[in-house]
């Protein structure tokens, strides 16, 4: 008995720690079929808890070894706490997988039939992707929703949202486990059918017609160990503005990266001149990240700016906007208030404040929706900003932090999900990369490579375009999710009451 619950943990483990090659830049999505295929046939053990826990850790810890030197490097921790991020990671995150298969199998036999999990393996996965976007502030990495980009099921995002398009390769998983089961076998063809239907009567994304719109999104590739450095500020402006010079003339916008100016403007009157004298001699919108000090409150906020200089020869003035962060990294911007005594161990944590505006910053017909780094994770904070108003997003992040590991490219990932929920262009400025034009069919239609300097320019459509998702969001993923389990627990009672 001890050596087959053994045995079910080290699967588990291996099956969890094959799902990030799922994800980009590997994209092995056939690997994530096999790895939940044998989460599937798990579960319906005897441990359905402790396996789905030991895949969850494998997931979500082995996936995030990047954050032990991310932590230590920026964030001041010493080694040997820095590698117990990635491992307490996965002892949290692997219970959301763990409380999903416990009460899948505990419902399935409360309606007397193992059958029910090909319902409620696939649906209640959007449940538990949703909590995870939004229990302890959420953490939606790597997304289950995200396997079907570069699929022919990848417009279904705009109906379902990411969280909502869970269901898809766990039915898939489910279906081809059931097959090896003489008596599930005639059950999983029909789903598999289904499942396959589904794919190809994916919905068009509607395709806006207003005029095109030039844009040079910056890269600078600027080393994480020099962009707070003193030492090489003057370097890292001038980078940006040669840059930006270069393409100033054959362009409507310029977008440099989250952080680009790494200190307060309001604090730097000599800086905040020399660049507004750039940008009036560019007469180009300018779109910048930038930090934001509030000196009636005292409080900081990581945000973005839009200086416009289209009416300074009438006005004199140049026009500024800014936007800040609503959706701040836990213990990377903030030391939640219930944990003080982190200051302690991690001094150089930064002290944000979570922004309260709309996220809109107005362009002529374009109304930019503003999405800074770790936003763009959250489908939710898009939707937001479209529901505001925004015509086209805009992602700024400084992905630097994660060195050469597959972080970035994950990262990156959530921004594509967010243009087809949406049904907009996704301008995306990355410091290091990756940087990119991101259509709203989530196809990426200018790029340039990870880790180079680099102005990427092409063309963007302002798009007023509604789409399912963001009509309803995710209502219906959670209806679906909480009706199929109400229902398994009224046909259980209905069972036991025939039965006496």
């Amino acid at each position: 008995m001890i050596q087959k619950r053994y045995i079910a943990i080290l699967l588990g483990l291996v099956f969890g720690a094959c799902m990030p090659f799922a994800f980009a830049p590997y994209h092995l999505i056939w690997l994530a079929i096999l790895s939940l295929v044998g989460l599937v046939w798990l579960v319906q053990s005897q441990y359905p808890f402790i396996a789905a826990y030991s895949f969850g850790f494998g997931w979500f810890g082995f996936g995030a070894w990047w954050l032990a030197p991310t932590v230590h490097d920026y964030g001041g921790l010493a080694w040997g706490i820095a590698i117990l991020v990635p491992i307490l990671m996965g002892l949290v995150m692997g219970l959301f997988p763990a409380l999903w298969a416990w009460l899948c199998i505990r419902l399935a036999r409360f309606a007397g039939n193992h059958a029910w999990l090909l319902l409620l393996l696939p649906s209640t996965a959007m449940l538990m992707e949703w909590l995870r976007g939004h229990v302890f502030t959420g953490l939606p990495w790597t997304s289950l929703g995200n396997l079907v980009l570069d699929t022919p099921a990848s417009a279904w995002l705009s109906v379902c949202g990411v969280y909502g398009m869970a269901f898809l390769p766990i039915l898939l998983a489910t279906s081809l486990a059931f097959l090896c089961n003489k008596e599930q076998r005639q059950y999983a063809i029909i789903a598999m059918i289904a499942c396959i239907s589904f794919i190809f009567a994916a919905p068009s994304i509607p395709q806006s017609e207003t005029p095109e719109s030039h844009v040079a999104l910056i890269q600078p590739n600027i080393p994480q160990n020099q962009r707070w450095d003193r030492a090489f500020l003057q370097q890292s402006m001038q980078r940006l503005v040669d840059l930006s010079a270069q393409q100033a003339p054959h362009v409507n916008l310029i977008i440099w990266p989250e952080a680009a100016i790494p200190f307060y403007l309001e604090r730097s009157p000599r800086w905040n001149r020399w660049l507004q004298n750039h940008a009036i001699d560019w007469q180009t919108p300018l779109l910048f990240g930038a930090l934001k000090r509030f000196d009636n409150t005292g409080a900081s906020q990581n945000g973005l700016y839009l200086l416009d200089t289209h009416t300074y020869h009438q006005t004199g003035e140049v026009q500024k906007q800014f936007v800040g962060k609503h959706h701040l990294v836990p213990f990377g911007e903030y030391i939640p208030s219930w944990l003080p005594w982190l200051r302690k161990i991690g001094p150089d944590i930064a002290d944000f404040q979570s922004a309260q505006d709309n996220g809109i910053l107005k362009n002529g017909a374009s109304q930019f929706g503003s999405l800074i780094c770790y936003e763009s994770l959250f489908p939710e904070e898009a939707r937001a900003r479209v529901q505001a108003g925004a015509n086209v997003l805009v992602v700024v992040t400084n992905d630097a932090w994660y060195a050469h590991s597959p972080a970035a490219w994950q990262h990156f990932q959530a921004s594509r999900a967010r243009a087809i929920e949406n049904g907009r262009y996704v301008l995306r400025a990355a410091n290091t990369g990756i940087s990119a034009i991101i259509a709203p069919d989530g196809s990426i239609t200018h790029t340039a490579p990870w880790w180079t300097k680099a102005a990427i320019t092409g063309t963007y459509r302002t798009s007023d375009v509604t789409t399912p998702y963001q009509r309803w969001g995710d209502m219906p993923t959670l209806f679906t999710s909480i009706l199929l389990c109400v229902f398994i627990v009224g046909l259980g009672y209905h069972q036991r009451s025939k039965h006496g």
